[in-house]
């Protein structure tokens, strides 16, 4: 791997550390509770660590290191089977 797919591997693997750590402490403490430090609302958080994430995305495709269009297939396919094997999309 070059030194610049290993970084952006390296640092989407941090991201998305970031985002189970936010999903844990909302879990724990509730979606519109304040951390204790820097007194955002989790949500705000944890809508500041997605949007880094979907940035290392942009980041992966624009640098060759994966496609788009399977990206899109895959979000459709994984969209079908929640659609059957969860309660997301139920009334």
């Amino acid at each position: 791997m070059h030194n610049v797919e290993e970084e952006v591997m390296r640092i989407t693997q941090e991201e998305c550390a970031e985002v189970i750590v936010e999903v844990s402490k909302i879990r724990r403490f509730g979606l519109d509770t304040k951390h204790y430090k820097t007194g955002q609302l989790h949500k705000e958080m944890l809508e500041l660590e997605i949007g880094d994430m979907l940035a290392l995305v942009d980041i992966l495709v624009e640098k060759g290191i994966l496609d788009f269009d399977n990206l899109n297939k895959a979000k459709y396919n994984k969209i079908e089977k929640l659609k059957v094997w969860s309660d997301i999309f139920k009334e």
